[in-house]
């Protein structure tokens, strides 16, 4: 029998664009699980660079890989600093 091989898949390798990002986001908010958006924020953030994202938000770069794993429960001002970094806006529209 032939062994096969396998490489673990990293959402964060496969965002290139602001629009990847927010399809990605608005993908994971629409599952409505919070530690998904919070993982998929990760993913983004990874993807951005998290040492930029930390930069950028004024938070430790370890606490934010903490924070947006899929272990995290960041606040919500954490959330709405790293939307903002990644050139993000989060919006609200009726369902």
């Amino acid at each position: 029998m032939t062994k096969i091989q396998t490489y673990p898949w990293d959402a964060a390798d496969h965002m290139e664009t602001r629009d990847d990002m927010a399809a990605y986001l608005e993908a994971a908010l629409e599952d409505g699980d919070p530690a998904l958006v919070v993982a998929a924020l990760g993913d983004i953030a990874r993807s951005k660079g998290m040492t930029h994202i930390a930069r950028e938000t004024g938070l430790g770069r370890e606490s934010l890989y903490k924070a947006l794993s899929i272990e995290g429960n960041p606040e919500f001002a954490t959330i709405l600093k790293v939307v903002q970094a990644l050139g993000l806006r989060l919006r609200v529209t009726s369902i």
